[in-house]
């Protein structure tokens, strides 16, 4: 299945029914009076998470949402029936936005978690809501009004623990199907991954899932290689594996590195809180073992502890789980805490 993260939609709620103009004929109520019906509402536009769904694909193909309107009333004071909510499912991690002003309406993160988009239209009153002392066989009656119409965007965001960024061809996608059943695209040329990948790991009795993100160059924030279309994928993640690749001779890893995590605060600034190990890949290749212990001295002078593995021998690769698994513990127990409230 394609992996679509964005879609453009309308949605259209249901109309409310049309009030009723009726008048009771019934023997021996020569005078009945008014009996018009209210017309029912309109049904909503509902969107809902799913946890099984993990592509927006299906409304490239269907963008318009349309709702069920309400019945019209009818005579003897029968309110008509209320248009069914429409429930469309998304994928969780949609966050959901206005297409004209941007502001979010929602966003939808866990599975089960919905909103409405659209309000159904109120049902028109029958010629019954009209009836006076002075006016007791009134004509009139309301028309429904209709469903609130809108046009929304839909951004998702994967859900995992675990973000692996780094500039292109850095061995992501050899360190993903390293450690998790994922099986991605690998190749020796930049943006083999052209789509964010998801791979779950078990570590210990726990299972973590990974994000291979599409490599990160100069300006993806503006948009530059493959750009923000991706880099909102790790915004939900506990912790950001950041790999580095000593073997090219003429690379400059405090450079790389400063690349990377300029592009993630450019985007979004809280990213630069993110808590991120930092781990030199392709340790199996002889000019990374020789540059590792300068390399480590670098980031040591910053106050960042650098790992080393190779995702194509996975030498080093469960001393990098074990780190990975305590760190996302940590990070995810720091966030419980800030959201639980002491009640004063």
């Amino acid at each position: 299945m394609k992996f679509v993260d964005e879609a453009q939609i309308e949605v259209k709620a249901g109309d409310g029914g049309r009030g009723c103009v009726a008048f009771l004929r019934e023997r021996f109520k020569p005078r009945g009076g008014p009996a018009g019906g209210d017309g029912g509402d309109g049904g909503d536009i509902i969107l809902r998470a799913d946890k099984e769904r993990t592509t927006l694909l299906d409304f490239k193909f269907k963008p318009r949402i349309v709702g069920n309107p309400g019945e019209h009333g009818r005579g003897k004071c029968q309110t008509g029936r209320c248009g069914a909510p429409v429930v469309v499912s998304v994928p969780a991690g949609t966050v959901v936005r206005d297409a004209r002003t941007g502001e979010i309406v929602a966003d939808l993160a866990s599975h089960g978690a919905e909103v409405v988009v659209a309000r159904g239209g109120r049902g028109g009153r029958g010629n019954a809501r009209f009836a006076t002392p002075t006016n007791q066989a009134p004509r009139r009656a309301e028309e429904g009004r209709p469903g609130e119409e809108r046009t929304l965007l839909l951004e998702l965001r994967l859900l995992a623990d675990v973000g692996v960024i780094g500039l292109p061809n850095v061995g992501k996608s050899t360190f993903l199907a390293a450690v998790s059943a994922a099986r991605p695209r690998i190749a020796d040329y930049p943006f083999t991954t052209i789509v964010p990948t998801l791979g779950v790991a078990r570590v210990g009795e726990r299972d973590l899932v990974f994000a291979d993100i599409p490599g990160l160059i100069e300006g993806a924030h503006r948009g530059a290689g493959l750009g923000t279309r991706f880099l909102r994928h790790i915004s939900r993640t506990a912790l950001l594996v950041h790999l580095l690749d000593l073997s090219r001779p003429n690379s400059d890893p405090l450079r790389d590195y400063a690349i990377v995590n300029d592009e993630l605060g450019a985007f979004d600034a809280t990213l630069l809180g993110r808590p991120q190990l930092l781990v030199v890949n392709k340790l199996d290749l002889p000019s990374t073992a020789e540059r590792l212990a300068k390399t480590r001295e670098e980031f040591a002078a910053l106050g960042v502890r650098v790992m080393a593995m190779s995702a194509l021998t996975r030498q080093g690769v469960p001393e990098v789980l074990a780190s990975v698994l305590e760190m996302v513990e940590t990070a995810r127990s720091d966030q419980t805490e800030k959201e639980v409230q002491v009640p004063r």
